[in-house]
C-alpha cells in the first residue's frame, strides 16, 4: 500500500512539473519579441534605389526604412550592422554601420544612412568596408548591395543591437571590431535579411 500511495504522489509531482512547464511556455510566448523590419523591402528584396551607384552598378543608393518595436527593457542604445556574408572576401562586406542610436528612436527613415543630419541625434555612421572607397559619398554612410555579376543571391544580414551597458565602440572602429565588441556586451538583438542578385 505505500509504495502505491508513493507511486501516486510521484504521478502528481510529474504532473505539476508540467504544468509548471506549460505556464513557463506560455509565458514566454507571450512576451513580445524585439523584430526588426523595412517597408522599403519588399518581399525582402532590394529595389534598384536601394543598390550601390558604383563599381559597375547603377541604382540610386538610398538608404531604406528601418522600423523596430519592443526592445528589451533596459536598453540604452542601440547599434545597427548591415553585413553580406556571401561577398568573396573570406570575411563578408560590411555596408552600413550606425552606433549610439537613442533607445527613445523607432527605426531609421529612408535615406538617414546617406548624411549623418539624417542619423537620430547623438548617433553616428560607422567605418564599413567602403572606408576611403568614395563610394558612399563620406565615410560612415549606407552603401547599397553591388555583388559580382554572375554570383547567386547575396544576403543582405541587418542586426539591430540592443545594449544594457554603455557602448564600448569607438569613432573610427572598423565594422568586425564592433561587432567583437558587441559579442561582449552580450547585446540583444533582431535581424532582417534582404537579398539581391546583380545580372550577368
Amino acid at each position: 500500500m505505500a509504495r502505491g500511495h508513493f507511486r501516486l504522489g510521484a504521478s502528481f509531482a510529474l504532473i505539476a512539473a508540467a504544468l509548471a512547464g506549460c505556464g513557463s511556455v506560455t509565458a514566454d510566448a507571450q512576451s513580445p519579441r524585439f523584430t526588426l523590419s523595412s517597408p522599403d523591402l519588399t518581399g525582402n528584396t532590394f529595389g534598384t534605389k536601394f543598390i550601390l551607384k558604383g563599381f559597375g552598378c547603377e541604382g540610386g543608393n538610398v538608404s531604406p526604412a528601418l522600423v523596430w518595436s519592443n526592445l528589451p527593457a533596459g536598453t540604452r542604445s542601440l547599434a545597427l550592422q548591415v553585413h553580406d556574408p556571401d561577398a568573396p572576401t573570406g570575411s563578408g562586406f560590411w555596408h552600413w554601420a550606425v552606433y549610439d542610436i537613442p533607445p527613445s528612436a523607432t527605426g531609421l527613415a529612408q535615406c538617414a544612412g546617406n548624411s549623418p543630419s539624417g542619423l537620430p541625434a547623438g548617433a553616428y555612421g560607422g567605418n564599413t568596408d567602403f572606408l576611403d572607397t568614395g563610394a558612399t559619398g563620406a565615410n560612415g554612410n549606407y552603401g547599397g548591395p553591388c555583388p559580382p555579376q554572375g554570383d547567386a543571391p547575396h544576403h543582405y544580414v541587418f542586426t539591430l543591437y540592443a545594449l544594457t551597458t554603455p557602448s564600448t565602440i569607438t569613432d573610427g572602429m572598423p565594422a568586425a571590431d564592433a561587432l567583437a565588441a558587441l559579442a561582449k556586451q552580450k547585446a540583444k538583438t533582431a535581424t532582417l535579411t534582404g537579398t539581391y542578385q546583380r545580372a550577368a
